[in-house]
C-alpha cells in the first residue's frame, strides 16, 4: 500500500479513530489534534504496517501519545457550580445528552491506564487479550484496571444511571 492506500485507510478509519481520540481526551480540538499527530508519526511507517493490522497499530499509538500528553499536561481546579441538579426532569429532551456528558466527564476523570482499558473495552469493544496488546501488559491488569474503573464510575454514576434506565443502577 502507497499513499493512496494510506488514505484509503484515513478515509475509511478516521472517524472512528477520531471518535477514540475524542474518548480520550474529552475535547473535540484535542481530539483532532491528537489524531493528526499519530497519522503524522504513522505515516512514515506505512508500507511497514500497512499490511499487518493497521488499525489496531493507529489505535495503539492514540493511547501511548494521549498518555504521553496526559502526563505533561497541568490538571488545575475545574470550576462547578454547586446548584447542579440531582436528576434530570422526566420529560427532559436533553436528558440523554446530559447522560452522555456525565458519562464523558466521569470517564475524563479516571486515571490515564483506567480511562485507556474502558475506552478499549466498552466503546471500541476489543476483547481483554486485544486490550492488553494494545496497553502493553498482561490480561491481568487488564482486568484488574477495568474493575477498578467500573467501580468508581458506578460510585459517580448512579443517580444518572438509574434516572437513565429507570431501575437499579449498574
Amino acid at each position: 500500500m502507497g499513499t493512496a492506500g494510506f488514505e484509503e485507510f484515513v478515509a475509511a478509519r478516521g472517524p472512528r479513530l477520531l471518535r477514540v481520540a475524542w474518548l480520550l481526551t474529552g475535547d473535540g480540538h484535542l481530539a483532532e489534534d491528537l489524531l493528526q499527530t499519530v497519522l503524522a508519526k504513522v505515516w512514515p511507517k506505512w508500507a511497514r504496517i500497512a499490511d499487518e493490522n493497521p488499525e489496531a497499530y493507529v489505535r495503539k499509538a492514540l493511547v501511548h501519545t494521549h498518555a504521553s500528553w496526559w502526563r505533561r499536561r497541568w490538571r488545575g481546579e475545574v470550576p462547578h457550580g454547586d446548584d447542579l441538579p440531582d436528576r434530570a426532569a422526566p420529560e427532559d429532551p436533553f436528558a440523554e445528552v446530559d447522560l452522555e456528558q456525565t458519562l464523558a466527564s466521569a470517564i475524563r476523570a479516571l486515571p490515564v491506564r483506567q480511562r485507556s482499558v474502558i475506552v478499549l473495552r466498552f466503546f471500541e469493544d476489543l476483547g481483554i487479550a486485544e486490550t492488553a496488546e494494545v496497553l502493553g501488559c498482561s490480561e491481568g491488569t487488564v482486568k484488574s484496571q477495568t474493575s477498578k474503573a467500573l467501580r468508581t464510575l458506578r460510585g459517580r454514576l448512579p443517580a444518572a444511571v438509574t434516572a437513565a434506565e429507570g431501575g437499579e443502577p449498574w
